[in-house]
């Protein structure tokens, strides 16, 4: 009996090959759902990083629960303004952009 190999490919490899080349509609649906993805997972840990429950960040940056753990489970659009307010209210940091040209 023969051993199946596994075959290691890049990421941006299979990306490609799985969402189209950058620019294709598929692609950029993914490449938007996975940035909002971690934009929900960077906020979850900055919070665990405070010890603070969903509950204490809502209530520090004027918003609800719920609307936290929609943000944090990649369930909710989140506006710029929101998110300068959960970060800098909330966290007490400041928030910086950037965008790759």
């Amino acid at each position: 009996m023969k051993a199946k190999q596994n075959k290691l490919v890049d990421l941006e490899d299979f990306i490609d090959t799985r969402y189209g080349k950058r620019g294709a509609k598929k692609r950029e649906t993914f490449e938007s759902g996975y940035e909002a993805f971690k934009l929900g997972i960077m906020l979850q840990e900055m919070r665990k990083k405070q010890n603070m429950t969903q509950e204490q960040l809502a209530e520090k940056c004027g918003t609800t629960k719920t609307y936290i753990s929609r943000i944090e489970n990649n369930a909710s659009d989140i506006r710029l303004s929101t998110l300068m307010r959960i970060v800098h209210d909330g966290f007490g940091k400041h928030l910086k952009l950037s965008v790759d040209m």
